[in-house]
């Protein structure tokens, strides 16, 4: 019986995909070192992006089973 292929959970935890089929992803520079920054910038950071269509693309292929 051959194996069944698995999700890796390390990209669960860090993207999310939309319904439109969009990928989202957080900001670096959110865990230490925050002092330093501007209130502006730390809510800025708060938010999620969108990835580039080739990222999305290597996202997707490895959360596709």
């Amino acid at each position: 019986m051959k194996s069944k292929p698995k999700t890796r959970k390390s990209i669960i935890k860090r993207f999310k995909i939309t319904k439109t089929g969009k990928v989202l992803r957080r900001l670096t520079g959110q865990m230490h070192y925050r002092a330093k920054n501007s209130g502006k910038k730390r809510r800025s950071l708060r938010r999620l992006r969108e990835m580039s269509p080739e990222e999305s693309k290597k996202i997707k292929k490895s959360l596709s089973y």
